[in-house]
């Protein structure tokens, strides 16, 4: 990140005492003052419904970034002056007679962030109070995803934020896009003339995109089951990874040059018949099994559950886009709970040379293919074929890597979390990393013909053990096209 401090503004934190702004959002905004890029003149406002004595609740805030933060990236001093800047307002946020206060705190003509971690139900009524108290004009508002469960309720959250804030002032996070390594799919892609001119349906078979979680719901049973993952996670993040491994070059990087390009590849996704569905998507449910060794139970035996519900725990499915670039090219999804491991990675499979030389046998490790790896590790890899080594090898082949690790590779520099690159790009009023309100729509409108299908087939989702790779026939899946899913031990 650059070292040059952003324009002083006012961040107000809605819900600043939940999960996600004491995990996430304060240790972001305390490692960019630790950074040296916050102006010394930035604010914080720390807003939630708690009353009582506002220094009970900044030591809240100060115990879990304590908590959080790792040990060496604690320095008092900038504790000291991160403290300095933080103020906690107790209010309601549907009341409008609590936003004087605010508009009071913040100031007039002041640069204001309002962030919303809070439920998308109360955005428009956040919004019309901020714009009754004249604090509209100069503000940015940050949405946190989910922002509705289809397309009509996205709409309805949308235009009501809309009503008071036009696009160009809404920011709406998908904390996947402020990840260091998928902000390198833009360089990767169009820095780099070798990967560009393979990039496209006559050099590639198939990509593979997995985002697989160790944990269950974490005490989230309530939220979860009202979503389930293809709405939590197909949605919006797989589906953003997607857009920005199959567009076409943006004119530019202005955000609207990269978000036009990722609409046309919503827009190409191909609909789903019934016959398709039933082929190419696969819903699970994780029952009881093993994690890290230990039992765990089933999603029907979790916590404040339903054990009547049908609501999936696992998708897999098989995208097509139909465009020049990708035609024939199949994306296969994954994503689900409760799983073998903790791993998001893209796989890109290359197509094998026309002509075939070697030892027949070695013919299935023929096949480059490009492996980005978000997360435990961040990584970019190459896999390449090889000579092996030896008098006696003759020409026996071997797969092996060139190897982009970032925190090897980059031994002095920490990689960013992404909450601190998107709370950084709203700051300087950056939206390239931010979902337009269109894509929004073309996600929705595509999972709903989904959502629906399910309905209309009324089969229940596929019992999967805890801890395993899914259910069966999500191997299937992609067995059926006489492919593998890369990796699955």
């Amino acid at each position: 990140m650059s070292m040059i401090p952003v324009e002083p503004c006012t961040l107000a934190l809605f819900g600043a005492l939940g999960d996600l702004a004491l995990r996430k959002l304060f240790p972001a905004l305390y490692q960019l003052d630790r950074a040296g890029l916050l102006h010394e003149d930035t604010q914080l406002l720390a807003l939630a419904r708690e009353g009582g004595d506002p220094a009970t609740h900044l030591s809240t805030i100060d115990s879990h970034l304590r908590r959080y933060l790792p040990a060496p990236e604690l320095d008092e001093a900038v504790m000291q002056r991160f403290q300095g800047r933080l103020r906690y307002l107790s209010m309601e946020f549907l009341p409008p007679d609590a936003y004087p206060q605010l508009a009071e705190a913040v100031g007039k003509g002041r640069q204001l962030i309002a962030y919303f971690a809070t439920p998308a139900s109360v955005y428009g009524g956040i919004c019309a109070n901020l714009a009754a108290v004249g604090l509209a004009e100069n503000t940015r508002v940050v949405l946190e995803k989910p922002i509705g469960h289809d397309l009509a309720s996205s709409r309805a959250v949308n235009d009501a934020v809309a009503a008071y804030f036009p696009e160009t002032q809404v920011y709406r996070i998908d904390h996947y896009l402020g990840k260091e390594t998928v902000q390198n799919l833009i360089a990767l892609r169009f820095a780099n003339s070798l990967f560009e001119t393979q990039w496209n349906q006559n050099h590639i078979t198939h990509v593979e995109i997995t985002v697989a979680e160790k944990v269950g719901i974490e005490g989230r049973w309530g939220y979860f089951d009202k979503a389930g993952q293809l709405r939590d996670m197909i949605q919006n993040h797989l589906l953003q990874l997607l857009c920005l491994i199959a567009m076409d070059p943006p004119g530019d990087l202005s955000a609207d040059a990269i978000r036009d390009e990722k609409v046309k590849v919503l827009k190409a996704l191909e609909p789903m018949t019934a016959e398709q569905l039933s082929r190419h998507v696969v819903r699970g449910q994780y029952v009881a099994g093993t994690s890290d060794g230990k039992p765990v139970p089933g999603y029907l035996e979790e916590e404040n559950s339903n054990a009547q519900s049908d609501t999936e725990t696992f998708v897999a499915l098989r995208a097509d886009i139909r465009n020049w670039r990708w035609a024939g090219v199949p994306f296969y999804l994954r994503t689900g709970k409760r799983m073998a491991q903790k791993l998001s990675q893209i796989v890109i499979h290359f197509k094998e040379p026309p002509h075939y030389i070697f030892a027949p046998e070695q013919r299935q490790l023929i096949g480059n293919k490009l492996i980005i790896r978000l997360q435990p590790d961040e990584s970019i890899s190459l896999q390449v074929m090889t000579k092996d080594q030896g008098l006696d090898k003759g020409m026996q082949l071997r797969s092996g890597p060139l190897q982009l690790n970032f925190s090897t590779t980059y031994k002095s520099a920490r990689i960013p979390d992404a909450y601190e690159r998107l709370l950084l790009e709203v700051m300087r009023g950056n939206q390239n990393l931010f979902v337009r309100k269109d894509e929004i729509e073309h996600a929705w409108q595509w999972c709903d013909q989904l959502i629906d299908g399910w309905k209309k087939l009324g089969d229940p989702p596929k019992p999967y053990v805890a801890g395993t790779w899914g259910p069966m026939s999500s191997i299937a899946l992609i067995t059926r096209d006489g492919r593998a899913w890369y990796g699955d031990l």
